[in-house]
């Protein structure tokens, strides 16, 4: 029976949860803009009082690994990374995406078409991948570019349904009869839950010494421009 410190901080969310035997039994987490570095330890704090345990009682932790906020990655996998060093224990990491689809299938019981998770990516680029009802991949995770074409071999073949926070913004686009659209981001440590035990009984662990999150696309910094 493995308990498990998940920590989910791809997007605006700043999540932890603690699964047991895959199934959450605490859940600390908040929606808010640039909380993730001051709000993150606390949050694991609460939760591993909220479920009752010292750090000693893990079994591993978790992370959600990306695609998603260069900053929020960092910050998520640095604090798992510095946990795993510190307790001896194992690092998960899962990817942001297919956790997003976990999400909506846990509210969404006997659902039988693909699930298309979008990850906003500035302006009409998304992060996505497509899972069938099983979470297997049909499409693996890219940066994708969204226009009428896209998804045009899935959607004439079945229904999808398009989550996540850049989902919205591509309803206009993607008007297919087989496209529904939620806004919903499902970026919850507690859909980690089930993927995190999996990993964990089969053993699919990482380097926590050379482990980096899955960026996607390279960081840009950019500077202000001067006012005159």
């Amino acid at each position: 029976m493995a308990t498990i410190l998940q920590i989910e901080t791809a997007t605006q969310a700043c999540s932890v949860a603690i699964s047991r035997n895959g199934e959450t039994i605490a859940l600390k987490e908040e929606l808010a803009s640039n909380i993730h570095a001051g709000s993150l330890t606390l949050f694991i704090e609460t939760a591993m009082e909220t479920a009752g345990l010292h750090f000693n009682d893990l079994d591993a932790v978790a992370v959600s690994k990306g695609p998603g906020s260069y900053t929020g990655l960092r910050i998520g996998v640095s604090t798992a990374k510095g946990l795993c060093f510190a307790l001896d224990k194992p690092l998960i990491a899962i990817d942001t995406l297919q956790t997003m689809a976990a999400g909506f299938l846990l509210e969404q019981a006997g659902y039988k078409g693909l699930i298309c998770t979008m990850i906003d990516a500035r302006r009409m680029e998304v992060f996505t991948a497509v899972f069938d009802a099983d979470l297997n991949y049909l499409v693996p995770t890219v940066a994708k570019i969204i226009d009428e074409q896209s998804f045009a071999r899935e959607l004439t073949l079945e229904k999808v349904t398009f989550i996540g926070d850049g989902a919205m913004k591509c309803a206009a686009v993607l008007q297919q009869d087989n496209a529904t659209f939620s806004g919903r981001n499902f970026n919850s440590a507690t859909n980690m839950s089930r993927l995190a035990n999996e990993a964990y009984l089969k053993g699919q662990f990482e380097n926590v010494a050379y482990f980096e999150p899955f960026y996607l696309k390279d960081f840009v910094l950019t500077t202000p421009k001067k006012k005159v």
